[in-house]
């Protein structure tokens, strides 16, 4: 995060695009080692860089072409595996794990692109990052020192309610610090409305990736940032944050 906030107030957007695209690419290498481990490994390269491509795409607003990218895609990926035959009885697990992954992460992530390139969309990817790291960091510290009740053991037996209602409460004060800061637009009411919402699709980003980790049987995506796990482990609550900063910044303020 801290790099990203860098390159968002420092670089142009060809530079922010292509750091976007090296994330993209090594995210869907961990996302597919994560589910497929050794297996397949053309079929995991052909992925990350099929959904990478999503971003110049996106980057040169061809976005037309992301229907002719993706159909061709999963033609090219059932054919792999209707003809390379893995374990048969595993088909269905292993190609819809490679499916998945072309649309969470390249769909997701690249609303980044279209957000970027709004008047003020550096300024909404700002609001984004703070709020996802309000609602952590004060999800974390209250969860530890009241939590009691678990969220959902299931999926993350490490979450609580407490902890949870404290990272709402977070990404409300960091919608209406950064509302009396640098994005004066938003309303108060606004604020507080924006605030749950995000702390709330945030959370939801987060279980959703500690679902597939539970169901991959690992406590973490991947170990490229040492003591932090992997990078889905980093970007968990800001893929599902970024679609609905983009649409309300897009729609909502006439971005």
């Amino acid at each position: 995060m801290p790099l990203l906030i860098l390159l968002l107030g420092y670089a142009n957007p060809a530079v922010f695009s292509f750091f976007l695209a090296l994330v993209l690419f090594f995210s869907l290498i961990e996302f597919n080692r994560l589910g497929l481990g050794t297996e397949h490994r053309l079929e995991q390269w052909l992925a990350a860089i099929t959904g990478t491509t999503v971003i110049p795409l996106l980057f040169f607003e061809n976005p037309g072409l992301l229907f002719p990218l993706l159909t061709g895609a999963l033609l090219v990926f059932s054919l792999l595996f209707l003809f390379r035959l893995p374990v048969i009885t595993e088909v269905h697990h292993r190609l819809g794990w490679i499916v998945l992954g072309l649309i969470y992460l390249p769909l997701l992530l690249g609303h980044l692109i279209p957000l970027r390139m709004l008047p003020d969309g550096q300024r909404w990817i700002f609001l984004t990052l703070i709020v996802v790291m309000s609602c952590d960091s004060f999800a974390y510290f209250v969860g530890r020192k009241i939590g009691k009740r678990k969220l959902y053991l299931a999926v993350s037996p490490n979450k609580s309610i407490e902890g949870g209602i404290a990272g709402l409460a977070g990404s409300i004060f960091a919608v209406l610090v950064v509302k009396s800061t640098f994005l004066p637009v938003i309303g108060f009411v606004d604020g507080v409305v924006l605030g749950l919402l995000l702390g709330v699709v945030g959370q939801l980003g987060d279980l959703f990736e500690s679902l597939l980790k539970r169901a991959c049987q690992v406590d973490d995506s991947g170990s490229i940032i040492p003591g932090h796990g992997g990078l889905l482990d980093r970007l968990d609550s800001l893929l599902f944050a970024f679609p609905v900063i983009y649409y309300i910044a897009r729609y909502g303020y006439g971005g």
